[in-house]
């Protein structure tokens, strides 16, 4: 068991701090005499086994550490909470096995481990593998309410490209696809890595930044772009990452990736999985912990 159980409020913010940037810290809000959080107690101690180089798990004990507790508006038990750059990501309330591990998959995937280290997610899908060093998967800090994908299809939308369940992209009416991904702050962007295989994976990639609104696929081929280039297999193969020219890519509130073609000349094009990899610029300034943090009695 990976699980840590904390025995002093101060170290509950020591521990999101040490987190750091990349790792979520998944939180199970408990008290001793509460026979929900016994039984569900050991769902949470074997997500801490399967994701312990992903993510870190803490217990906190609400009448041990009740400034903690009432900090985050903790009323019911378990509660569970999810932070990321010391921020509260997410949130379930009972003892729900299902939807538990549903939210420490959907977070820690945004993290893996270094290449040849265990606790990889078993999903085996294009999250689980190792990023460059110091990166981290930016789908945690996208706005989805401002993200959107021009001829998806309709049983293959853009949002199947994120997660773990299996599904993938696909364009629609034609080929071509433009995909604009909104953050909810400035990040730096490193590489980007796109999982694709066979004649519909996407060859000729166009990628333009922080644009007041999504190009037409005219637009999209005359326009100017930061950076453009063609795929090959080797690119789109799990474990790879497609490097980005890393100075023209430091204050990014948005990225609009043009795919203009596919391998095979296919009519339509397929992602199985995409991600966008880099770091956001707020975290590089350590001394704003406090104000981010909060005070103990704030909750995000």
């Amino acid at each position: 068991m990976v699980v840590i159980e904390l025995e002093e409020d101060r170290e509950f913010l020591e521990k999101l701090q040490q987190a750091g940037p990349s790792k979520p810290v998944f939180v199970d809000f408990f008290a001793t005499w509460c026979g929900p959080c016994r039984v569900i107690a050991p769902v949470f101690e074997q997500l801490s086994n399967q994701y312990s180089s992903q993510a870190v798990f803490l217990k906190v004990d609400v009448d041990k550490l009740e400034d903690t507790a009432q900090g985050y508006t903790v009323t019911a038990m378990p509660t569970f909470m999810c932070f990321k750059n010391r921020l509260k990501q997410d949130e379930i309330r009972g003892a729900n096995p299902e939807a538990l591990t549903a939210m420490v998959r959907k977070w820690a995937s945004t993290v893996v481990p270094e290449a040849g280290s265990s606790g990889a997610d078993e999903a085996g899908d294009g999250a689980s593998q190792s990023l460059p060093k110091g990166q981290m998967n930016l789908h945690s800090f996208m706005d989805a309410t401002r993200s959107e994908c021009l001829n998806e299809s309709d049983d293959h939308k853009l949002e199947h490209a994120w997660g773990t369940g299996g599904g993938y992209l696909e364009s629609d009416v034609d080929e071509q696809l433009i995909i604009t991904v909104a953050f909810n702050q400035q990040m730096k962007l490193h590489s980007l890595r796109i999982l694709a295989d066979g004649p519909k994976a996407p060859k000729t990639v166009r990628l333009f930044l922080n644009l007041p609104n999504a190009p037409d696929f005219d637009s999209a081929e005359s326009m100017v772009a930061v950076q453009e280039f063609t795929l090959t297999e080797e690119d789109m193969k799990e474990g790879s990452v497609i490097n980005l020219k890393y100075v023209k890519f430091q204050s990014v509130q948005s990225v609009t990736m043009f795919v203009k073609d596919n391998q095979g000349g296919e009519e339509t094009t397929q992602i199985d999985h995409l991600a966008f990899i880099g770091t956001p610029v707020s975290t590089t300034n350590m001394n704003d912990f406090k104000r981010v943090a909060g005070k103990a009695g704030e909750s995000h």
